[in-house]
Order: structure tokens, then sequence, then C-alpha cells
């Protein structure tokens, strides 16, 4: 006797996209079965899906929740975007059950201190499943080095490090290299993976000076400032030091330019674990949408890039440089989004959780004829086995969590602000979605349907992590 039977006709499973029955006893799937193998009396529920596209539930590997917006000026005020219970709503509401977001250090306390404060904000408190990244910023003493091992075996293998302080006013995320160099020995000896925001601060603080100078502190300039030649030079010089300790696994942050692909796409051609992470905002926007009223909803950092930039990320996702998309969620008020207007002051990061899965869907399936294997892969399972939870996460199979989305090709839906479950904007304002989301099941239990919310704040666990050998000792995504 089963708690819940989905029936469905193109069920994406690692084996292959079909006819399929998913068979649900508690909070995992049971059996994935052939059509008429179980009847309706041999479950307590049954949905029937048929004409609908049944994935393993959306895995947002990026989101920054409950997140500090600095001060506008000194002395100001520091406001906070909104905490995991908004965000995990909007992302169970998109068919997204699994989010990674980050503990953060900096320099103070211990990395455990860190992580006990990240859980005071999530626990009870959130709809989704959801993980953290250990965020490191700054000078790392040798005595956090250790931390960051046992913080590794502890289930926290990815560690969030900045080769630049961003912008001027923001110092203090940058990590030289030399520390960097630190870092990836444990990385290696632990059994982690380095997830990298790289940019050449050299260049980046460069042409803020220049900009500066010649008075173009509009934040219209910010591709010129984050550009695609530091993206380049960084990309690189962290590639060769990770090959320099022993090939330490990279995970690439949102990768932005044509210059980053290649860098990866060379690596990776060498042998070398590493993988790219690109946001649906740089596969959909560019500079250009800078100029538009309140051009900042489209930003992030780093920058928004050219169409050709675009094209080298679509294409990436083809030859494997780009494994998956995320959206380096902030989701904070159209007020708050577009209070900074310089280049300097702008405020980074979307509320795009809710639309990414049927945006990516539309852009990938629809509009280029991705195969639904590939635009899961993308979505939810690359995620899970880079960051150590699949098949635990991101698969239909017999013993996963039963995360299930169903995408339903008859509600084609109109993007809209007030329409969505987060902020009083969205940068897909107008959007023509292909599919929208009508049921969202977690671990076994039926979250959304039919636009109706049935979850609970403590129905979210936090996940512990470990990454696949595999996945560390070469590109096997």
């Amino acid at each position: 006797m089963f708690d819940l039977i989905i029936r469905g006709d193109q069920v994406v499973t690692p084996q292959g996209t079909g006819a399929w029955d998913i068979c649900i006893t508690g909070e995992t799937i049971a059996a994935i079965a052939a059509p008429g193998t179980f009847d309706d009396n041999q479950a307590g529920q049954v949905i029937d899906v048929t004409g609908k596209i049944v994935i393993p539930g959306g895995i947002d590997p990026h989101i920054h929740s409950k997140w500090h917006i600095p001060a506008m000026e000194e002395g100001g005020e520091v406001s906070w975007t909104d905490g995991p219970d908004v965000v995990s709503k909007a992302a169970i509401h998109g068919g997204t059950t699994t989010l990674l977001d980050f503990a953060n250090w900096q320099q103070s306390g211990t990395i455990e201190e860190v992580i006990n404060v990240r859980k005071q904000d999530w626990t009870d408190n959130c709809y989704t499943d959801y993980g953290y990244h250990i965020m490191l910023q700054g000078a790392v003493p040798p005595e956090i080095l250790p931390q960051i091992g046992e913080a590794i075996q502890d289930g926290y293998p990815s560690i969030k490090i900045f080769t630049t302080d961003i912008t001027p006013s923001r110092r203090g995320r940058k990590i030289t290299h030399g520390h960097i160099w630190e870092i990836f020995k444990v990385l290696k000896k632990e059994g982690g993976i380095g997830a990298i925001h790289a940019e050449d601060d050299e260049i980046v603080m460069h042409m803020y000076d220049v900009l500066q100078r010649e008075g173009r502190t509009g934040f219209e300039n910010l591709a010129e400032v984050h550009n695609t030649m530091s993206e380049d030079l960084s990309f690189r010089r962290i590639i060769r030091l990770a090959e320099h300790v022993d090939g330490t696994p990279l995970y690439m942050m949102h990768v932005s330019a044509a210059t980053g692909v290649a860098a990866i796409e060379a690596a990776r051609a060498k042998g070398f674990p590493i993988y790219g992470e690109t946001l649906h905002q740089y596969l959909m926007f560019t500079h250009e949408h800078y100029k538009r009223p309140n051009g900042q909803i489209y930003h992030t950092y780093p920058s928004l890039k050219e169409t050709s930039d675009q094209d080298a990320l679509w294409e990436g996702q083809l030859n494997g440089s780009i494994s998956s998309i995320a959206t380096d969620e902030i989701c904070c008020t159209l007020s708050t989004k577009v209070q900074g207007s310089k280049i300097d002051d702008t405020t980074g990061g979307n509320a795009g959780c809710e639309p990414r899965v049927s945006v990516m869907y539309t852009e990938m399936v629809k509009k280029r004829g991705y195969t639904l294997a590939k635009f899961t892969d993308l979505v939810s399972t690359n995620a899970a086995k880079i960051m150590g939870m699949y098949p635990k996460k991101g698969a239909l199979a017999p013993g996963s969590d039963a995360d299930i989305t169903v995408l339903d090709p008859a509600e084609k839906r109109v993007v809209t602000a007030a329409r969505l479950h987060e902020t009083d904007y969205t940068p897909w304002e107008g959007y023509e979605a292909e599919v929208w989301p009508t049921l969202t099941v977690l671990r076994g239990k039926v979250m959304m349907r039919n636009g109706e919310f049935l979850g609970d704040r403590k129905d979210g666990k936090l996940l512990k992590r470990k990454v696949d050998e595999a996945i560390r000792n070469r590109p096997v995504i």
C-alpha cells in the first residue's frame, strides 16, 4: 500500500523520459512503475498528471535569504532582504524544492558559530529543504583552516570564495591568492569544492577609478567595470592555482561572460574537475537593459554583458561548460532594489526563484529544442550531483526523496509581479511562459496544487551533503 501514486506520461527519470507511475511511501519514492502495474486502490491518494511534464523538484544552488543590504550613506540604516519563509514559499510555487544559501564568516567567531546563527534563521521557518555553503570573507587566519575541514566533514562541503571586493564601498570580501591556496589545500584533503566568485580585483577597482574620474558613475556603465577581461583573467588564475593543488575541484558561480565559459571549457578538456553555474538573468538580459526604466532590477554582480556572451552561455550548456542555472536570489522591494543608482552602490541579486523553472523550460525546451532530460539536468539534477545531494535529490528514482514538480502546458502564463509570491517587482514582467507548475511535492507531501498552498513553515529540513569522489576528480557532468 502506497501513500501516493502520481501517474504521468512525460516523467523524466534517470533512465529516460516516458510514461511512469511514481509510487510514494512516506517521504521517499518506493517504485517507478509501468502504467497499470498498481491499481488506484493500492494507494491512499492517486493524482493523474497525464499530458503534463513531471520532473524532480527544482534545485536553486545559489540564493541569499535574509541578506544584509548596506546603508546608502555612512551611518545610515542597514536593511535585510526577506527571509527563508518568503523565499521558500515562492520557490514551492515555482516548482523548486531545495535551496542552497550561505553561512557567512566575516573575520570573527568560528565557522561552527556562523552555521548555528544561520540555523536560527532557517529552522522551522522554511517550506523547502535547504543547505548552506560556507562563505569566507577577507583574510583567513591559520586557526580557521582546520575549521573549514571540520565543516566539510560535517556536511558543508562547498566553500564560497571572493577574488574581489566587488565595489570600493564594500571592501572586506576579497581573499588573497595566498590564502586561497591554503584553503584549496584543505578542500582537496577533506573532500570539499570551491564555490568561486571570480573577478580580477585590480581590473575591477581600476575601472571604478577610471569611470569616477571621467564622471561616468551611473549604474548603466557597470559592464565596463565588471568586464569580460576581468572574468577571463580571474577564472584562468584561479583554475591554475587549483591545478597546483592536485586538482582542487571548482564550482564557478554566476558565469557571465564568454571568456569565463572558454576558461572552463579549456580546463575541462584537460580533465580538470570544474563546473560552471550561470543565472537566468545573464541568459535573458544584457547591459542594454540597464537603460530601461528602473534598469537596476536586471542587475546582479558581475554585471550583465553582451549578446555574444549570452550566446556563449547557451552554447556552454550544450558542451558541458555550464552545468546549472541558479538565481543569486535577493528578495527585496523595488524601492530597495533601485535605491542605488551609481556604479558603486547598486544592489545586486534578483527576486527570481519562482519563475526560474518555467522561464527556463520556455527558453530551453520550447525555443531551443532541448530535451526534457537536458532541461531537468540544468534546473535540478546537475546541482544535486555537484553539491553532494544526489540521488537523494535531483532524481525520480526508487529510494530518492519524493520531491516532484509537475509543469502544465495548459497553464501558459504571462509573468507579473502581482501573481508571484515574494516581492512587488519582477525583471520578467510580461514574459510569456509556456508552462507553469500546478503540483509541487516535497518528500511525499503535496505542498502546492493548482495554486493552492498547502505547506507548513516547519516542512523544510536542513541537508547535510557530501560531494562524490568522481565529481571531485574529473568533470563527470
